[in-house]
């Protein structure tokens, strides 16, 4: 059996604690070998949860030959950075989403790994939500007819904390949650993106963040997707409401993994039949759809088969460049109030 790969994450809030570190020990094929933080008490802490090493900086990780690969649980605005610095140390790289913030530091990325011959991918680990799992099956089975109209809300009730309510260190709404959906989105449908008109409200004043974000997305075959982002729903709209020429689906709550992984066993996730969604014919018959499972760890297993040489990545970073390029158009788009024209089929 081969030796499992090193992981070291870098940062200990809440993504590095409870996703990164949590998945990565469920996985046979890496071995969490480490996490960095620069604050003493923090360090303790790693030592006492996860009996693995505890790096006081970035650089003595980079400097550490067993390090296979590193993953970052770090602000977003500084992913692009630390990912060439790692890359061009010889580590694989592993970014929380976002990717970056700009479409220039995602080329910086995606080049810089193609030069050094390391892997980058970034964790869009809602590619295995349940309730996406299966409106993807519902559109493959053709059971929705040609996918016309798709809006995905994520909406909660009140302003962002830490570095997540810093617009300098790319926090907010539209970055945190924007980057799940817009990658959903995106997988939806393979036509090229046209347009994209974006708006943002600030209402918070505890946050530079806003509180709200609309993208409104079209494809140069017609279809039109939504993305609705809001701090300021005490009652939120439908996760999923999907509009084909054969039927309409429709779905509410959010996928139970994160609730059940934050108590300590991920495979104790199971939604609530409550939560099912409905798909409703052209022929007027309506169907209560239960939710597949989600696979979080999924992720992290491609990643091992990877650097095992065993898989092809499964999260590409040219492909999250796509939904890079929605996210910088909307933001565009907010700030102009013009709605930003894509050229077709720019890659």
């Amino acid at each position: 059996m081969a030796k499992p790969a090193n992981v070291v994450v870098i940062g200990y809030g809440y993504a590095g604690r409870c996703f990164h570190s949590y998945l990565i020990k469920l996985v046979p094929g890496l071995k969490l070998y480490g996490v960095a933080s620069r604050r003493a008490e923090v360090r303790q802490q790693i030592e006492r949860e996860q009996g693995c090493r505890a790096y006081p900086d970035f650089e003595s990780v980079l400097a550490d030959r067993e390090v296979d690969l590193v993953v970052l649980a770090t602000p977003n605005s500084t992913h692009a950075q630390l990912a060439v610095q790692a890359m061009k140390a010889g580590k694989h790289v592993v970014t929380d989403k976002v990717m970056c913030l700009t479409l220039e530091e995602c080329d910086w990325m995606i080049e810089t790994s193609r030069q050094t011959g390391r892997l980058l991918s970034v964790f869009q680990n809602r590619r295995w939500d349940g309730d996406f799992l299966t409106l993807k099956k519902l559109v493959a089975e053709g059971r929705l007819g040609r996918l016309r109209w798709l809006e995905m809300a994520w909406q909660g009730f009140g302003p962002m904390r830490g570095w997540r309510a810093s617009a300098k260190q790319g926090g907010g709404r539209y970055y945190d949650l924007g980057a799940h959906l817009v990658d959903q989105t995106l997988l939806f449908f393979s036509s090229p993106v046209e347009t994209v008109y974006g708006r943002l409200q600030f209402d918070f004043e505890t946050a530079d963040t806003e509180s709200s974000a609309l993208l409104v997305i079209t494809f140069a075959e017609g279809s039109t997707a939504v993305c609705d982002l809001s701090s300021l729903n005490a009652i939120t709209k439908p996760r999923f409401y999907a509009c084909g020429t054969a039927g309409t689906f429709i779905k509410y709550g959010l996928d139970p993994q994160e609730k059940a992984m934050v108590a300590g066993d991920i495979d104790a996730a199971e939604e609530d039949p409550a939560f099912y969604g409905k798909l409703k014919r052209a022929t007027g018959e309506e169907e209560l759809v239960p939710t597949l499972p989600g696979r979080w760890r999924n992720y992290y297993e491609n990643i091992a088969r990877v650097l095992a040489g065993q898989e092809e990545l499964l999260v590409k970073p040219e492909e999250v460049r796509r939904a890079i390029e929605v996210l910088v158009a909307g933001r565009i788009s907010a700030q102009t109030g013009q709605t930003v024209s894509i050229e077709r089929g720019k890659k």
